[in-house]
Formats: C-alpha cells, structure tokens, sequence
C-alpha cells in the first residue's frame, strides 16, 4: 500500500502545522498547563509514574532526550521536591530516581487541567470520532518510532524539516 505524493505532502504539512501549533500554544499556556511543574517536568515525571525507580539513564532513554540535558532536568526537579534519589540495591555506585509525593500532586494537577483543554477543544466532536482520532495518532506515533532515521544517518535533516 501507497501513498500518493499529494496525500503524503498534505499529511507531511498537517503534522509540521500540529507541531508547530502545540509548541506555540505549549509556550503560551505553560503556566497554566503545568502549574507550578516546569515544562520539562512532565515528560521526566511520567516514565516515574509508570514505571516506578529508574536510573537517569534509563529515564533519559524514556523521556527522549540527552542523559546531561536529562541529568540538569532532574536535579533541578530534585530540588523542587518533584522526584527523590536512592541508592540502587543492584549497584551501590548509583542512584534510582523515584516520583514524591509533590511529583504525583503536580502531574495529576497538570493532567487535569490537560484534560478539561481536551474537553473544551474537542466539545464539538463525538466519541466515535474522538476515538478513532486517538487510535490513528497512536498508530502514527508508532509509526514514526519505528522508522525513525537515526541521528548519523542523512535523512534525519529531512526528519528535521517534518517536525520543524
């Protein structure tokens, strides 16, 4: 199965458009989508919740991002209260990282106010249709993982020029 060029190029400015507007309105609503958690925060704090202890390493594989841009993260949500070290049992050289009690509060806040904007932007649509939106998108996302370039390889710039 194809696509054609005229779908995969509307497909292609659609999800740069969707990119672009979530980082503008991200920017825009921070305050109020995350409270007091920085914006870095959720992304750190989620694979916590979910998983429970992990090593910042792990962590960094798990939020996308660099370990050093991951290890300035973490310490300063450590100093905030939102997550706690403790050693590891397996390896007494490092530490796991583990969601507080303060980390739990500012993401069910945070999500909760993520959940009334969904509410209120998507109130015109119904289920069925919000749904089948969200399996799509969950496909998508899937999708881009999977066949993701990786970062050495040339057509990561083009990757780039989706997104950017």
């Amino acid at each position: 199965m194809s696509l054609s060029p005229e779908t995969r190029e509307r497909l292609t400015v659609s999800i740069a458009q969707l990119v672009r507007s979530g980082r503008h309105i991200s920017s825009r609503v921070a305050n109020q989508l995350h409270g007091d958690l920085p914006s870095y925060g959720w992304p750190l704090l989620l694979p916590l919740e979910h998983d429970g202890a992990l090593r910042c390493s792990a962590l960094a594989v798990r939020a996308g991002v660099d370990v050093s841009v991951a290890s300035r993260q973490v310490a300063a949500l450590e100093r905030a209260g939102y997550l706690q070290r403790r050693p590891d049992p397996a390896d007494g050289r490092a530490s796991l990282l583990q969601i507080t009690p303060r980390g739990h509060e500012a993401l069910a806040a945070s999500r909760a106010l993520r959940s009334e904007w969904t509410g209120t932007a998507l109130a015109e649509w119904d289920d069925e249709d919000a749904l089948r939106l969200a399996d799509l998108i969950d496909r998508l996302l899937t999708d881009i993982e999977r066949t993701a370039p990786t970062p050495a390889s040339p057509e990561a710039g083009t990757a780039q020029a989706v997104a950017g």
